[in-house]
């Protein structure tokens, strides 16, 4: 008993000083690991990824690619600099390649690192769509989501534990339904919406940020429309998937773009 009071305790501790404050929403998120941890790591897996892969160097997409992520980048630090979140930026390091990959899809790394696969520039269509895309993956790596990601994922295993050794005195069988039941639970209840929280916050930063380097968000639900046809409809319900369903999204950022465009006008954007 002694021993589950102590476990259940340090687990309290944990969550209580495990936080850090998003900057664009004000929100104390749960986040275990340090910038100092994670960044080294995610630069080191970057370098790795591009060198097992095609980077595609001074064309007039891999060009578009880097200027429009640094535009988005430029956006960021002003918002956070007007926020007060001054130096919010210095550990970052900023890196914008094109991937030669079919796959429709792009990704950030913690730092600042991101890949655009050649796959998604045709539905992209353009530069804004090229903006839409990089915003949201710019603010994944701002609110510090894959940080965020990594912390749930040990708060689960630390769930598991908890469990394990409550249930310690009952039986093989009631433990062995417990593990199923924890883990199906947990992911479809808790980590697959927190997943698709991050996707959803993203989406809504990354309207701010594009507007704010004089790009249309009003053009992201078009974007979005591309991608549910270029999907054909293939997609698993919204509730068992790590991102909303795209009608969802459509939705949302027909309705965030207005606030993305008085947000931008505060910083003297007023054409996009």
């Amino acid at each position: 008993m002694k021993l589950k009071k102590t476990f259940i305790g340090l687990s309290v501790l944990l969550l209580i000083v495990a936080c850090k404050t998003n900057p664009f929403t004000g929100e104390r998120n749960l986040n275990f690991v340090s910038n100092d941890q994670l960044f080294p790591a995610s630069f080191a897996q970057y370098n790795q990824f591009l060198e097992e892969n095609k980077v595609i160097k001074g064309t007039e997409e891999s060009e578009m690619i880097k200027r429009t992520g640094n535009k988005i980048v430029t956006a960021a630090e002003r918002y956070l600099n007007a926020n007060g979140y001054q130096g919010f930026l210095k550990d970052f390091q900023w890196e914008f390649n094109l991937v030669k990959d079919d796959a429709v899809n792009a990704f950030a790394m913690p730092g600042g690192k991101v890949v655009f696969f050649t796959g998604i520039l045709p539905i992209a269509e353009n530069e804004t769509g090229v903006a839409v895309v990089m915003a949201h993956e710019v603010a994944h790596a701002l609110a510090d989501h894959g940080a965020q990601r990594m912390s749930a994922a040990q708060l689960q295993q630390l769930g598991a534990v908890a469990g394990s050794v409550a249930l310690s005195g009952k039986s093989e069988q009631t433990q062995q339904i417990f593990a199923q039941a924890y883990g199906l639970g947990s992911t479809v209840g808790v980590m697959l919406p927190f997943s698709r929280s991050h996707e959803t916050e993203a989406d809504r930063i990354g309207l701010t940020l594009m507007a704010i380097a004089g790009y249309n968000p009003e053009e992201a639900a078009d974007l979005w429309r591309r991608m549910k046809a270029n999907s054909g409809g293939q997609a698993p319900p919204e509730f068992l998937s790590t991102h909303p369903s795209n009608e969802t999204r459509i939705q949302n950022l027909e309705k965030w773009a207005p606030e993305a465009k008085a947000e931008a006008r505060k910083y003297g954007v007023t054409k996009f």
